[in-house]
């Protein structure tokens, strides 16, 4: 079995961690956002003033409550998105396709890693995938040369980083 050059580890090893900062920034961002909406929707729902329509002012902070509550399970869901990617590995070896590999395929590159969709680093695009996700499903413990159908398109696994 041949030795991978120290600067192609290093190189594999850059690149899932510049995956794993571009997808921490997106998700910081989003939070973000969510904690500022959230904020201002609470406040908005708290300036809501009694008027002599009491049940449409009932209404109306139900409904702003109800929003505050899909904002508050968006940001639940990005904060557990932020959990897995701090599980990570980025130095781990993988013979087959698990939670963290890069996988280069003849039809698109993949990191195992959230559903997040397409992401771009140095010029590379990589799709973004959970194993739980339909084509994480037929990726996983796939090892080089294997490969399978999907959505029509037969691809080969190529590399796995």
């Amino acid at each position: 079995m041949s030795k991978i050059p120290i600067f192609a580890l290093l190189f594999k090893i850059n690149m899932k961690g510049d995956l794993l900062n571009q997808l921490n920034a997106l998700l910081n961002e989003k939070i973000d956002s969510l904690n500022k909406i959230i904020k201002e929707t609470i406040e908005s729902r708290d300036l809501q003033t009694k008027s002599s329509a009491g049940d449409k002012h009932e209404t109306s902070r139900a409904i702003i409550q109800t929003e505050i509550d899909n904002l508050s399970l968006q940001l639940k869901k990005n904060n557990a998105l932020k959990y897995e990617l701090s599980k990570i590995n980025l130095s781990k070896n993988h013979p087959t396709v698990d939670v963290g590999a890069l996988v280069y395929t003849n039809n698109g590159n993949y990191f195992i890693s959230i559903g997040w969709g397409k992401v771009i680093i140095n010029n590379n695009v990589f799709y973004c995938i959970s194993l739980g996700s339909p084509i994480g499903k037929h990726l996983y413990n796939k090892k080089i040369g294997d490969s399978f159908s999907f959505m029509n398109k037969d691809l080969l696994i190529q590399e796995i980083q």
